[in-house]
């Protein structure tokens, strides 16, 4: 039933993006005297990673678990998904970001001294909005490349010849590898869903740059579909959503 597949949908994207992004407000790094307090980048990364894997095996059965518009788009492109659920899709998918960004900003303003500019909501972004000052065109090349590879862990995982069980634990390993590469170019996005939630309630700048975390993530993922489907592909019929578990962010 559709109904309860978005509604999946919009919990699990809801979850991905408070466990991720509120791992990185709320708990990266935290001022204490003998600064020992913060999990990091490397925590923010496996922080992606778990919320992608224990939401893979809590409704990937249900919806597939996409939790991504990219994803849904390649998943789409690849004949694993299909056209009439795009739109409701990705509706919930946006919609559940929304909510847990601005559960998190009501959190986030309940300590003293805290800023919700430039980068308050670890919001994605290139040049003044990247960690590590990174361009444009960085920027997009990393969202590209890496909404790529995570198109195709998510597709070779869910694969019906690969192992049964294993698409979670391979799927939040992925999104917590990419963190790892790319936390100091653009904050990592490869979700567009996750991108336009903090930004809405940052605004300004961040709002500005967050075309390119539609644009690159989708772009990738396509190129990603279409690029398993005719490499790896033993059967490419579409199909109704995939019963085994595969995500997004």
């Amino acid at each position: 039933m559709l109904t309860k597949r978005c509604a999946a949908e919009f919990i699990g994207t809801f979850w991905l993006v408070f466990g991720g992004v509120g791992a990185a407000v709320l708990a990266a790094s935290f001022p204490d005297e003998a600064n020992t307090l913060g999990i990091g980048l490397l925590g923010v990364a496996l922080a992606f990673g778990l919320t992608v894997m224990t939401m893979a095996y809590a409704i990937g059965h249900i919806s597939g678990c996409h939790l991504n518009p990219a994803v849904s788009i390649g998943l789409w492109v690849g004949r694993r998904f299909p056209a009439s659920d795009l739109a409701p899709y990705i509706v919930c998918q946006v919609g559940g970001a929304i909510l847990a960004a601005g559960l998190i900003l009501v959190i986030a303003e309940g300590r003293p001294g805290f800023d919700l500019a430039p980068n308050g909501l670890a919001v994605n972004g290139y040049d003044n909005l990247s960690p590590g000052g990174y361009s444009l065109l960085a920027a997009f090349v990393a969202e590209f490349a890496l909404t790529f590879f995570f198109l195709a862990i998510i597709m070779g995982a869910t694969d019906k010849r690969a192992p049964s069980g294993f698409a979670p634990l391979a799927i939040g390993l992925g999104l917590t590898l990419i963190h790892l590469i790319a936390i100091p170019v653009t904050n990592v996005s490869v979700n567009p869903a996750r991108s336009l939630g903090p930004a809405l309630f940052v605004g300004g700048e961040a709002l500005e740059q967050v075309w390119l975390f539609w644009l690159a993530p989708i772009l990738g993922a396509v190129v990603g579909g279409v690029a398993y489907m005719w490499l790896f592909s033993s059967d490419v019929v579409e199909a109704p959503p995939i019963s085994a578990p595969a995500e997004s962010t």
